[in-house]
């Protein structure tokens, strides 16, 4: 197999861009979609030229024609269709969150086992060739003390739930909210580069809806701290910064990793002068959309037989998730999908 025939649940602008990222890659061939409606499917599939189209997803993962799907659909139904799917042989690459809890990435995990199927969560700045940059060279900032992120973005959805519509990305029902939605963004390069924090300290701003609006939280490590903020009813161009004994890495945002500079550390020389070393540009150049890197690992992982991904691996994902969940406690968001 040199090609892996893939199948889209989710019609949202989101999945817009992942197609357009993933044409990128000879090896990616999409054979069907599956919408809720029969008119939806059909839009769908005219606009980018779709063969197959389905209303029913057991429909769709039974069928011979796909090998694997990607999922966007809201958070809190990402559990039950990826286990579907990979309960019919399917391999699954879903979109960030994983899921609505670590249970639920739990659940999702151990399918990925038992019908030995590759499982991914689509997060898409920490396979981006700049990210990589800094996974290759973050021994160079010496002993890393502090971790800071910030992704603020004033939701297009957020003057329209000031007007009482309650849009899903404020529906707890839904499994959403700040944290969820762009939080998570600042969280889960945190895991992949340092592994679980020892403690967590969180506030947030709770909306009417019962999600949060925007949050901080503070992590301790063993030897370093951690501080991320996120809010989807404020903006921000804070950049990302990585601070170590030696030196400084930046990185432009964090949801979409382009830009890294590396500063070394201000050296002082004798008689009290100094001199400042200077800023060094770690940038990898994407030649590619930012959305073909997901789908280049994903695809590399179904054709060498591999479950799970070095960096967006089951252990990062659910690591992430086990930390949303202990921030959302502490601040008193609670989704129905907790309860099942």
């Amino acid at each position: 197999m040199d090609k892996v025939r893939f199948g889209v649940l989710g019609t949202n602008f989101i999945t817009d861009w992942v197609i357009a990222g993933a044409r990128q890659d000879s090896r990616f061939e999409l054979t069907a979609v599956c919408s809720r409606t029969k008119e939806r499917a059909a839009e769908f599939a005219l606009k980018h030229h779709i063969p197959y189209q389905f209303t029913y997803l057991e429909e769709m993962v039974r069928s011979p024609l796909i090998d694997a799907v990607y999922i966007a659909t809201p958070n809190f139904r990402h559990a039950d269709q990826s286990i579907l799917c990979m309960s019919h042989g399917k391999h699954v690459l879903c979109e960030k969150p994983l899921a609505s809890n670590a249970k639920e990435a739990e659940a999702m995990i151990a399918a990925s086992k038992k019908y030995n199927v590759t499982l991914m969560e689509a997060m898409k700045p920490t396979l981006m060739p700049s990210f990589k940059a800094v996974i290759a060279n973050i021994g160079r900032a010496g002993t890393i003390r502090r971790y800071f992120s910030s992704y603020c973005q004033y939701s297009s959805r957020y003057d329209a739930f000031k007007e009482g519509k309650v849009a899903n990305a404020f529906n707890p029902a839904c499994s959403n909210g700040a944290i969820m939605d762009i939080g998570v963004y600042t969280i889960y390069p945190m895991i992949v580069l340092f592994g679980m924090p020892q403690r967590i300290t969180a506030s947030g701003i709770i909306l009417s809806s019962g999600t949060d609006g925007q949050g901080t939280a503070t992590f301790l490590y063993n030897d370093m701290e951690a501080t991320v903020l996120y809010s989807k009813i404020a903006n921000s161009y804070l950049p990302t910064e990585i601070q170590g004994e030696d030196g400084i890495i930046s990185i432009n945002r964090i949801n979409q990793i382009e830009r890294v500079y590396y500063t070394p550390r201000f050296q002082n020389i004798a008689g009290g002068k100094g001199i400042q070393p200077p800023t060094k540009d770690w940038t990898r150049t994407a030649d590619r959309d930012e959305y073909y890197y997901e789908i280049a690992e994903f695809i590399d992982l179904v054709l060498a037989g591999k479950r799970e991904s070095s960096i967006n691996s089951h252990q990062n994902s659910l690591g992430t998730l086990k930390v949303i969940d202990e921030i959302r406690k502490q601040i008193g968001v609670v989704f129905p999908a907790d309860k099942i």
